[in-house]
């Protein structure tokens, strides 16, 4: 695939704004148990003077500096990046407000900046700008909030904008982020949410899994106490 490619997305049904950027991965195991312990959540929180850093090797150093933040989970951050347009208007994507504010507030430190991060040989994923405190680097956030499945989404920001019926939504995408050497692929996803929230495939497949499971396993004890009463 092109470095730099173009799309274009044919709009079947009307979408009310706020309208919901996911970049999907498949076949990208963040639930390694190596992978997930690869950070450091005192590092994220107090900075580069904490202590007890050692469990993000192989990324917890460089140059005999510290690097911030640490660890193959912010290594390997996406950057992919996205532009979208309808016909010759530029829709306007607003890219705050994607990390949960718990995290930002509560594991995150707002005196805390990025530093010695994707300086060494081994560059994994994206930069990060190190003017910016890690709390209000989102999407460092949302990424690190691992996903326990091989094909997840993640929140990448919100188009403010209706789309109707009919529109053609042209993306511009810059293609950075390899998932060629282990065989992963990446999509877009355009979602809207309604009082019940997004779609979610996987949530409602697991409740008629277990609501089956559940009236199976009711109709076998059943089956037996009018077998053998007591």
């Amino acid at each position: 695939m092109q470095r730099e490619t173009s799309t274009q997305l044919p709009v079947d049904k009307y979408m009310k704004a706020p309208i919901h950027i996911y970049y999907q991965l498949d076949n990208y195991y963040q639930n390694h148990r190596r992978y997930v312990r690869s950070r450091s959540d005192q590092q994220l929180l107090h900075g580069r003077n904490s202590h007890g850093t050692s469990s993000c090797q192989p990324v917890e150093s460089s140059n005999n500096q510290p690097i911030v933040p640490c660890g193959l989970i912010a290594w390997s951050l996406f950057n992919d990046t996205f532009t979208f347009n309808r016909g010759k208007e530029k829709l306007k994507i607003n890219r705050t407000n994607i990390a949960w504010k718990s995290d930002r507030d509560h594991k995150f430190g707002k005196n805390v900046y990025p530093f010695n991060f994707q300086n060494g040989t081994w560059i994994g994923g994206g930069k990060l700008n190190p003017r910016i405190p890690l709390s209000d680097q989102e999407d460092l956030i949302v990424w690190m909030r691992i996903s326990a499945l091989p094909s997840f989404r993640k929140l990448y920001g919100r188009i403010e904008e209706d789309l109707d019926v009919g529109d053609y939504v042209v993306v511009q995408l810059m293609n950075n982020y390899n998932t060629y050497s282990f065989g992963g692929k990446k999509k877009l996803v355009l979602s809207t949410s309604n009082w019940l929230g997004g779609k979610n495939d996987f949530l409602g497949l697991a409740y008629v899994f277990v609501g089956s499971s559940s009236l199976t396993v009711a109709i076998v004890f059943m089956l037996l106490h009018l077998r053998s009463p007591r």
